[in-house]
């Protein structure tokens, strides 16, 4: 654990303010829900908590068929990171911060295609050699919980029908997961 430096005094209804700063670069949103821990010595921690990673072995499970299928980079994202990573460059992405192209097209609520424009091309995550083919955010109960996704190493490349169908199911699916 870091030390901030930062001092804040609880006010009279017990809530305490998480300065800018801090909701900034940990990615901590208006809205977001936050878990807590507390330890024998008295500390109280605060996470960021991510109802995707209830699903761990789901998508994990789940992003597996998807890349055997089509013999793609397949992965799941909440509305931070990588969670589940298939395919060919797996471990470039497992635990890494979603791209802001990512986080954007989440925000939409829009699936994504890539038109097969190099240059507009879509990291799933900062310095990643596969671009986005297909992606589509992941709503559950009203709410934007993550995404799911394949990647490809030709970014000229479009997705298929298939491809397409896929991802919008495997969104469906486990949208349906979190409600459960």
């Amino acid at each position: 654990m870091k030390a901030t430096g930062i001092v804040r005094r609880i006010d009279e209804l017990g809530r305490v303010v998480i300065p800018k700063e801090i909701r900034r670069t940990q990615r901590i949103r208006r809205g977001d829900p936050l878990e807590i821990f507390t330890t024998g010595d008295g500390e109280v921690i605060f996470k960021k908590y991510s109802p995707m990673g209830e699903l761990s072995g789901v998508t994990a499970q789940y992003v597996d068929v998807l890349s055997k299928c089509f013999a793609l980079t397949a992965f799941v994202s909440d509305r931070d990171r990588i969670l589940a990573a298939s395919g060919a460059g797996r471990r470039d992405l497992a635990d890494r911060s979603v791209s802001q192209p990512l986080e954007k097209l989440m925000d939409s609520r829009k699936p994504y295609q890539s038109d097969g424009s190099p240059e507009k091309a879509l990291l799933p995550c900062e310095g990643s050699p596969r671009a986005l083919l297909c992606a589509v955010p992941i709503i559950a109960a009203g709410d934007v919980t993550g995404s799911v996704g394949l990647l490809t190493e030709d970014r000229t490349a479009q997705p298929d029908a298939a491809q397409l169908k896929a991802v919008n199911v495997a969104a469906a699916f486990l949208a349906k997961q979190m409600e459960e």
